[in-house]
């Protein structure tokens, strides 16, 4: 197996850490290098079995009927969330081969893989004909609504330095006429339908761009978080139903008109990087606006609101290493931010890692991820701080979301 910069290889690194489930390393070194596809891997795959289309917030794929595999599976049921990457300096490739996909490096078998099956709302519209599939994306066992495709940090050059959103969004709205807001209406009837399919779904997850606008920031988002949940809770006989919200970080009366007002279960507001100057730095809209301190503080107030286990916030993993103002040293960034990690921990709430790949379009579209090393280590000890203070990620697990490395190792008891 290939390796850059004096790196283990991905053996290496399993047999190094055999504590840690080898499929979590492998989804972890595949996001982190991404993949390609092999003209018959491409070809093997069936628009009436695979998941070939997705409308997502970061990247689209098919929206021309460019048919393309969405994601991977692992033999096990680790989902691998990973998108085509043209800029990808050291991918591996997916091939198929004697009737199974495989992803290999440098022509060698790593693992089997799957490609995500289709739910039976895809090929589906809505009553004002708008295909189910631009409404809701899926993952193996969950579906995904974007209220909202773009985010305001981006309007005065402020948005953050590793996210593509912005360019996204305004690519897809020149290409596919992809609107901003989803309509309530239509996002009602695309969950109506997704429900048909038993045992499909465990849980709804919605995520948007910020919206800064309203009497105080982020009341316009609040309100349309309010107006897309309702439209879904009239799908469900009890008021909560199984749910995840990633927003921007609302204050404790933002968040208890949402909670008060919907049936969402769990709240996320993701902090991007656990370290205050390297938040200045990486987001500086969130930070003008509102602050690190503030963002943290707003985040442990929701546990008050949502109940300890039921309140997360994510990092992109390996973003606090970017040049040139990040952590000079591997071993520096991860006792750094497993510290502040840890005091979020101590107040309930738990931190997840997605893995860090600069994408075409971003700041830092050129940027190089740290080691498969280090994400191990972030995994495996994230995961330990969970455990230390007794916090489930039931709300974020393998299962309902499948983006987190360190969520993955909370399968094992």
């Amino acid at each position: 197996m290939s390796a850059k910069r004096n790196e283990l290889t991905l053996k290496e690194v399993i047999d190094k850490y055999n504590d840690v489930s080898p499929f979590v390393i492998i989804k972890a070194d595949v996001q982190r290098r991404s993949v390609i596809y092999t003209d018959r891997a491409i070809k093997a795959a069936d628009k009436n079995v695979h998941q070939l289309q997705s409308r997502g917030i970061f990247f689209s794929i098919g929206e021309k009927e460019d048919y393309f595999p969405v994601s991977l599976l692992l033999r096990d049921g680790t989902s691998i969330m990973t998108g085509p990457l043209p800029t990808a300096k050291n991918p591996y490739v997916v091939d198929y081969i004697d009737g199974k996909f495989y992803i290999t490096d440098n022509g060698e078998i790593v693992e089997e893989v799957e490609y995500w099956t289709k739910p039976d709302y895809y090929e589906k519209f809505t009553s004002r004909g708008t295909p189910m599939w631009h409404i809701a994306t899926s993952r193996p066992q969950r579906i995904d609504i974007d209220p909202y495709s773009y985010c305001h940090f981006w309007d005065n050059g402020k948005g953050c330095k590793y996210c593509n959103i912005g360019s996204n969004f305004n690519r897809n709205k020149i290409q596919n006429n992809k609107p901003a807001r989803l309509d309530p209406q239509d996002v009602y009837e695309t969950v109506k339908e997704a429900l048909k399919e038993p045992g499909r779904l465990e849980s709804v997850f919605l995520t948007a761009g910020s919206i800064l606008s309203g009497d105080e920031i982020f009341d316009d988002e609040v309100n349309l978080y309010i107006d897309i949940l309702q439209a879904i809770g009239e799908n469900f006989k009890t008021k909560r139903f199984p749910s995840q919200m990633i927003s921007s970080a609302f204050n404790e009366k933002q968040l208890q008109k949402i909670y008060e007002n919907t049936g969402i279960m769990s709240f996320t507001s993701d902090i991007e990087v656990l370290d205050e100057e390297k938040f200045k730095w990486i987001c500086p809209g969130k930070d003008k606006l509102i602050g690190y301190k503030e963002w943290k503080r707003r985040i442990i107030a929701a546990v008050d609101i949502f109940g300890r286990g039921n309140v997360n916030s994510g990092i992109v993993g390996g973003v606090e290493l970017a040049k040139p103002y990040g952590f000079k040293d591997e071993d520096e960034a991860l006792k750094s931010i497993l510290e502040e990690a840890e005091k979020f921990a101590e107040k309930g709430v738990s931190i997840v890692q997605c893995v860090w790949t600069p994408y075409p379009g971003s700041v830092f579209q050129n940027q190089e991820n740290p080691s498969l090393e280090y994400y191990v280590k972030l995994s495996k000890s994230l995961d330990d701080i969970r455990r230390k203070y007794g916090l489930n990620i039931d709300m974020d697990n393998y299962r309902i979301c499948g983006n987190h490395p360190d969520t993955d190792l909370s399968r094992v008891i």
